[in-house]
């Protein structure tokens, strides 16, 4: 399973806990680049001008993507982490993976956190290590604006010709799978694209029915496809969102530590509101 669904009722980035307080990954003092996590004069530990190297797949609105009025990329987990760096005094270098190699690829070191809208899981746990949940999520059924066969997931189920669109691997298709249709992970009634915004064309294009998408998002490609789409049905999974580290990084009790500082503060809030309910595509 892997991101989606950002539950907008929820959207107040479940109260985040530093890792501190829950005796979590703290930097060990005088040991390699946690060393430098001194306690700065916010209370926070200061990374001393490091340079955290962050993966995003900018294909995930409204968390990562790129404006097509001005080409920029941009989205709630930008907005985030660097706003965290701020605060723990540290810069971001920004880097583009693919969804199906971003785990591995931060597990194996190339990327220092990654992010894109991953939902926590104990099976996620084994491969990196997860900072503590920055948001909560669930999914509703995205159709077309005509749509009148079906409007919640048993009426979908229920009629064999309808197809559902899905991005292989992630927290849509196991939705699909599992809470939508029959549990079969192969079930032909699921039509994999590469991509998430893949999906939604196909749907417009009218070569699948349904497209299962967080609320927030919903209302992004509802506002960027004026009469073309809707969201029907009451919402599908609850899940948790993370930052996801190499094993053993000694980022994850700052990043803790910054979140929790920006839940107190009111940020992550104010992020809320201006990613999901003030931008418009």
């Amino acid at each position: 399973m892997r991101k989606f669904s950002i539950v907008v009722m929820a959207l107040a980035a479940l109260s985040v806990t530093s890792a501190f307080a829950l005796g979590g990954k703290e930097p060990a003092a005088g040991s390699g680049p946690a060393a430098a996590a001194a306690i700065g004069a916010s209370g926070l530990p200061d990374l001393g001008g490091r340079v955290i190297v962050a993966v995003t797949e900018n294909a995930y609105t409204p968390l990562n993507f790129v404006d097509p009025k001005t080409g920029k990329a941009m989205g709630w987990e930008y907005d985030a982490v660097n706003e965290i760096a701020r605060r723990l005094n540290a810069k971001v270098d920004w880097q583009l993976s693919s969804w199906d190699l971003m785990i591995q690829s931060v597990r194996d070191g190339q990327f220092d956190v990654g992010m894109d809208g991953i939902t926590i899981t104990d099976e996620r746990k084994k491969q990196v290590d997860f900072s503590d949940p920055y948001m909560v999520s669930q999914q509703f059924m995205l159709v077309r604006a005509d749509e009148k066969r079906f409007s919640d997931a048993a009426a979908f189920a229920a009629d064999p010709k309808l197809l559902v669109g899905a991005q292989a691997g992630t927290t849509n298709f196991y939705v699909a799978v599992y809470e939508v249709l029959d549990g079969d992970e192969q079930n032909k009634r699921i039509k994999l694209f590469e991509t998430f915004g893949a999906t939604v064309q196909a749907l417009i294009a009218g070569d699948v029915d349904m497209v299962l998408m967080d609320a927030a998002s919903s209302k992004g490609y509802v506002g960027a496809n004026p009469g073309k789409l809707k969201s029907v049905g009451g919402p599908l999974g609850t899940e948790e969102f993370g930052f996801i580290f190499p094993p053993g990084s000694d980022l994850v009790g700052p990043f803790n530590a910054a979140l929790a500082s920006m839940k107190a503060d009111g940020t992550l809030d104010r992020l809320n509101t201006k990613w999901f309910f003030e931008y418009q595509p």
